[in-house]
């Protein structure tokens, strides 16, 4: 039996591209709390928080002061400038999503940041498949949250899903 010896509230550093949208939903928290454009963020972020801190500690899993060691930066950078640049229309259909009356400032706001990430990577295209989006940012939910929000946050993001992405669930364009 071997023991992981990862911290649990973190997702595996072995995986480019979910250290990518670990990122993105760092990213697009401190670019809501500072103000600064994506492009502003995007710059910090690829120069000062992503990829290996060569001044940490081996066993330190890489991710001490929200660095991400191993991130898929054309990826990342996708994900931030697609939310930023759709942010209205990223916003109207999260909001869609919440219960009657629930706004966008009631959410948590690393959730709304990552609904906003996850939202704006199913809005880009047909790749990667919904349902793999939607297990990447579950597995971010978990990294972030121990409480009921992985559970709110997979259901809003199913939702999403089926929304932005109906073929894949098997559902006419026009459900929602």
């Amino acid at each position: 039996m071997t023991t992981d010896t990862r911290p649990p509230h973190r997702p595996s550093t072995a995986r480019p591209r979910t250290g990518a949208r670990v990122a993105a939903v760092q990213a697009l928290f401190q670019s809501e709390a500072s103000g600064d454009t994506a492009e502003t963020i995007i710059d910090q972020f690829v120069k000062h928080r992503l990829g290996a801190d060569p001044a940490a500690h081996p066993d330190d899993g890489g991710f001490e002061n929200g660095r991400v060691p191993e991130a898929h930066v054309p990826l990342f950078a996708a994900i931030v400038r697609g939310a930023a640049q759709r942010g209205d229309a990223v916003d109207a259909v999260i909001l869609a999503h919440l219960a009657a009356g629930w706004p966008m400032h009631r959410l948590d706001p690393v959730l709304r940041a990552m609904f906003r990430a996850a939202t704006a990577e199913l809005m880009s295209g047909t790749e990667p498949p919904a349902r793999v989006i939607i297990k990447e940012y579950m597995d971010i939910a978990h990294g972030f949250f121990g409480g009921e929000e992985p559970r709110f946050a997979n259901g809003v993001l199913d939702a999403l899903a089926r929304h932005l992405r109906p073929a894949e669930f098997g559902l006419p364009a026009s459900a929602g």
